[in-house]
């Protein structure tokens, strides 16, 4: 069985600023099963989570603050609103760039940890193209893995693991069931360069769908930007994932 597909909503934050509702319509029309929330531009929490209900998009997943000092109450509100139980997180390379400032990084992921289950939920660690560099000869996430706490998880971006030199399908491997969440992408794995439909680029999703067929439970596509239309690059991208039975959707 494939896992489910969803959408990070931020890869259509303009069509969303535009008319909120009519893109996250057009969004369940193509198929996708659900939808990953990145904030809420040109509505509120509240009209969002009572739209997601009608049109019944799961919300595996939300990528926002984590729970911890000013923002911990606002981001338990968003999750509880949302009826959503993964919290995602993640930090800017400044945060890694020496193995006490990794540490430190971690410890702020076991806070936020401890708080998203002490309410029932859990906390995934969102990756870009930095934690797959090198830190003292090692690349930064394998020194993470030495201060995360192990109920920590990853929803992993398997671009920028590739964009970075590494291999997706070969760090699935490694974080096994750590990661229940992927986020899927295309392109050139090129730092600067625009991403493309799913299916356009070099990504090679057969072996990345391979590597987490048993611990794997969201397809999520993001595409942080896009040449092409974003729309169609997004019902393109759902439309290769569905058709070449690597995640399935509504249609």
């Amino acid at each position: 069985m494939t896992a489910p597909i969803a959408l990070q909503l931020y890869s259509i934050r303009e069509e969303l600023n535009n008319d909120f509702e009519a893109g996250v319509r057009k969004i369940a029309a193509m198929g996708y099963i659900g939808v990953e929330p990145a904030g809420f531009p040109g509505t509120t929490l509240e009209k969002a989570s009572k739209l997601f209900k009608e049109l019944e998009l799961e919300i595996p997943s939300v990528h926002t603050g984590m729970p911890i000092g000013e923002s911990k109450q606002q981001t338990l509100d968003v999750m509880h609103t949302l009826g959503s139980k993964c919290i995602v997180s993640g930090l800017g390379p400044e945060n890694y760039l020496t193995t006490d400032l990794i540490k430190k990084s971690c410890e702020k992921f076991n806070e936020a940890n401890a708080v998203a289950i002490e309410n029932g939920m859990s906390l995934a660690y969102h990756n870009h193209w930095w934690e797959f560099l090198s830190v003292n000869n090692r690349p930064v996430y394998k020194i993470m893995l030495d201060y995360l706490e192990p109920e920590v998880l990853f929803e992993l971006d398997t671009y920028w693991v590739k964009t970075a030199g590494l291999n997706p399908a070969v760090v699935i491997g490694e974080l096994g069931k750590r990661i229940p969440l992927l986020h899927i992408k295309d392109g050139p794995c090129k730092q600067d360069e625009s991403m493309t439909a799913v299916g356009d680029g070099i990504m090679d999703f057969n072996s990345i769908i391979e590597a987490g067929k048993t611990t794997v439970e969201w397809m999520i596509v993001e595409l942080d930007r896009c040449d092409t239309d974003m729309m169609e690059a997004v019902e393109k991208s759902y439309a290769y994932l569905t058709s070449n039975k690597l995640a399935h959707g509504k249609i």
